[in-house]
């Protein structure tokens, strides 16, 4: 395998022009590899205009690279597109091309339903390696947009992560745009999904409607702002995850649950953090904000209040609940029938 970073470069000149978008594109994933210490990657290819560019950066700055092209099969047509795509990895020189079919089921929408399914592809066909999506500094707008729409607080708008392994997001900070004419100066006519125009989208609406008119009256930036702020939080945020790992270390302690009395001089923020982390390790799905808070009443407002449902049990009639007694938190499974007879 070549690992000289002269012949690597070598290689990079001969297969990309020097030309300013692919210039960027390249600096971007020259710049991400450096940051995570990878030298061979997987590149989820689409055929369109972000993912395109994104492989034919990494082929140039990265070791080896995978492509990995996932068929949804949603549309007619959608195999010669997903063949055509492997055909662009093959000519620019990915060490390894792989087509993967896959059938769309399950909930929360179409939309919802092809990303579950195409992240499961992806994970079951990178071989050990970290994925590289084309998500762009537009999508990172996108996506804040909707978590202030969801109101459920700074972890719904920082955003996506550079790097939540084993995805990468090299092109976070590069416009859709770049990545647009990146692949003019490669002479190549990215793929259009019909899904990405479709305003029963709603991130379509957003990208086509809402961002458009925030610029217009705000004097334009605003993708770049979101995409700022998005970042801004995440670091706030890991500095609050941290404090919220220690917190909860100290309460557990070597008892089951957590001590209340560790837990009361905490300030909530980083106590509810410590909560969700709690949750979550006991079984709790996704506790909203109204849950949190009510659980975090059992600590910082106590007034001999009752259990806090946190979610199903494994059959119908069976609760997850939070309970405080002799200073402690604990999740238990309730019988709701049981109590409803007593």
């Amino acid at each position: 395998m070549e690992r000289d970073p002269a012949a690597r470069g070598a290689r990079g000149r001969r297969l990309l022009p020097e030309t300013p978008a692919i210039h960027e594109i390249r600096l971007a994933v020259r710049a991400w590899l450096g940051r995570h210490g990878a030298r061979s990657v997987a590149v989820a290819l689409s055929g369109g205009a972000d993912s395109a560019a994104l492989t034919a950066a990494a082929v140039a700055e990265a070791d080896s690279v995978r492509a990995v092209v996932v068929d949804h099969r949603l549309q007619a047509g959608s195999d010669v597109v997903a063949a055509r795509a492997a055909e662009f990895a093959r000519a620019r020189g990915c060490g390894s091309v792989h087509v993967v079919s896959v059938e769309v089921t399950g909930s929360g929408g179409l939309e919802a339903a092809a990303r579950a399914v195409r992240y499961r592809a992806l994970d079951d066909t990178r071989d050990g390696l970290p994925v590289l999506l084309g998500h762009t500094l537009d999508d990172q707008a996108e996506t804040v947009l909707l978590g202030l729409a969801r109101g459920s607080g700074p972890r719904s708008i920082r955003g996506m992560a550079d790097f939540d392994d084993p995805w990468g997001r090299p092109l976070l900070g590069v416009r859709r745009s770049v990545t647009r004419a990146a692949c003019g100066e490669l002479g190549y006519e990215p793929y259009e999904d019909a899904h990405n125009s479709d305003p029963r989208f709603t991130r379509v609406r957003l990208r086509t409607e809402v961002l458009p008119l925030l610029d217009d009256v705000l004097g334009g930036g605003v993708a770049p702002a979101l995409a700022r702020t998005a970042a801004q939080l995440r670091e706030d945020g890991e500095v609050l995850d941290a404090a919220a790992d220690q917190t909860l270390a100290a309460a557990r302690g070597d008892g089951a649950g957590l001590d209340v009395a560790s837990l009361e001089p905490v300030h909530p923020a980083v106590r509810r953090r410590a909560l969700r982390r709690w949750l979550a390790d006991e079984g709790a799905s996704a506790p909203t904000d109204r849950t949190l808070r009510a659980v975090d009443d059992l600590i910082g407002r106590w007034r001999g209040q009752g259990p806090v449902a946190v979610g199903r049990g494994p059959r119908p009639g069976i609760r997850l609940v939070v309970s405080r007694r002799r200073g402690r938190l604990d999740v238990v499974f309730v019988d709701q029938q049981r109590c409803a007879d007593d």
